[in-house]
């Protein structure tokens, strides 16, 4: 009895912590979406509730992550005037995970190239930093994409908004050097966001604030999957189940780490797919687990889904009357706390030690991070697939030709008896002998066939 009391304290603190990070993070994934800060509450309601009941992560805390934002942001750029086909998108997203969990193949998902996943990480976070500068200097978030926000810096001269730079420079200078010790008590994005809005109430009020949120309960957005819209649905919503479901398993893994425990793949898959579903309906962001708030919600104690779940209904509390707080935020709290997300998940370890790498490895996950930004996250992942499966097929080739050993019958150094030498004394080199170990693909059959007659004179 005692033992469940300590339990279900540690899931009302890490459930309660884990709201107070998940918050800030709501907002600003939802204003840097498009859709609006109630869209990001939204998604951290329905995907935290769901992936918490129905997952297979016991400790893991879910919700709108900066990954799944950019998808979500590009999603809404394509189709910004019917707000309906965007939330159908990230229902059918929802309904793909659910599918992918049942057909177990949730194992199969981490087989994705590290190469692959490091180039589109990073590049998502370079996306959200430069979609963010705009916002950081008091301008409105360009419609462009990333390409369009580095078209319109040429602008920030002549629209500086001077207390909006000052409002997310001192948000974001919270966000990088706020005290670990505090950390528990208030975390990095709570503190920013309420520094922040303060100096915007109090001191520099000539910044842009969010303005307008609605409170109560969402409006339903029911799914339509006309054929016509199929081609232009399925792969959007096949990406953001993807990216999706990585990044939930990959957090999965962390929490693993931290907790000595062992998640179930599938489950979580199943978890993650009700989640976006649910989301997908009521207007809110898709989400995955989130790397930032299970860690946050372990350390304060949170063990079981209780925690996720207890996290979710906080917000929901929250969200019923959190409008007339929120209007006043201004913009650049929300762009100074996305700035050191966005750092953060670039995958900076890879980086640093990419020189040490083999140099095809690195190429894909450039390639990738370069297509992820200045092209499409489709295509991005798209050839970097590609490029990943050619990079393999030379791997196993130069492995599989480890394996031929090609000797001219001519020498001397091998076990023959003396008729056998005499035989091979009179060809003169034009035949010989090749070792074969291990297997052999197609993809090798050139290469085998080259290695095996060098030294061969092939007229035998």
């Amino acid at each position: 009895m005692s033992r469940s009391i300590t339990t279900l304290r540690g899931d009302i603190f890490g459930g309660v912590t884990a709201a107070v990070v998940a918050l800030p993070l709501a907002l600003a994934f939802g204003v840097a979406s498009g859709v609006g800060p109630i869209a990001g509450l939204y998604g951290a309601i329905a995907v935290g509730f769901f992936a918490a009941v129905f997952g297979g992560t016991p400790a893991q805390v879910s919700g709108p992550t900066g990954p799944m934002t950019v998808v979500m942001g590009a999603i809404v750029a394509t189709h910004a005037g019917n707000l309906a086909d965007a939330f159908a998108i990230v229902f059918l997203g929802g309904l793909l995970q659910l599918v992918f969990g049942f057909l177990r193949v949730g194992r199969y998902v981490s087989y994705t190239p590290y190469s692959v996943v490091s180039g589109f990480m990073s590049g998502i976070g370079v996306i959200i930093m430069l979609i963010q500068v705009l916002p950081f200097f008091g301008l409105p978030t360009s419609t462009g994409g990333p390409v369009g926000a580095i078209q319109a810096w040429a602008g920030i001269a002549d629209g500086l908004n001077a207390e909006a730079l000052i409002i997310a420079s001192v948000s974001l200078a919270v966000m990088v050097f706020w005290p670990a010790r505090l950390q528990a008590a208030l975390p990095a994005p709570l503190a920013a966001l309420v520094v922040g809005t303060v100096l915007g109430l109090f001191a520099l009020n000539g910044a842009p604030i969010i303005g307008h949120v609605p409170t109560g309960l969402p409006d339903l957005y029911i799914p339509s999957f006309g054929l016509s819209k199929l081609s232009e649905i399925v792969p959007p919503a096949l990406i953001l189940a993807l990216l999706g479901s990585i990044d939930s398993l990959l957090t999965s893994l962390v929490a693993d780490s931290i907790t000595r425990t062992r998640h179930n793949s599938d489950r979580e898959l199943i978890g993650q797919g009700i989640g976006n579903m649910v989301a997908g309906l009521i207007g809110g962001l898709p989400g995955a687990g989130a790397t930032m708030r299970t860690v946050v919600n372990v350390r304060a104690g949170g063990q079981t889904p209780i925690s996720g779940a207890l996290h979710a209904l906080i917000l929901l509390a929250l969200v019923l009357g959190l409008g007339p707080l929120a209007e006043k935020v201004p913009h650049a709290v929300l762009a100074g706390i996305l700035m050191k997300v966005g750092w953060d998940i670039i995958d900076w370890g890879y980086l640093k030690r990419c020189h040490r790498a083999p140099r095809t490895k690195v190429l894909v996950m450039f390639v990738t991070l370069g297509l992820t930004v200045f092209v499409d996250l489709i295509t991005a992942v798209a050839v970097g697939l590609i490029l990943a499966g050619f990079v393999t097929a030379q791997w196993m080739e130069e492995e599989e030709l480890k394996g031929i050993t090609a000797i001219a019958l001519s020498e001397e150094d091998h076990h023959l008896d003396d008729a056998e030498r005499a035989v091979l004394r009179t060809l003169k080199g034009k035949i010989g002998l090749v070792f074969l170990r291990g297997r052999f693909s197609y993809a090798s059959a050139r290469e085998l066939t080259r290695a095996a007659a060098m030294g061969l004179d092939h007229r035998a």
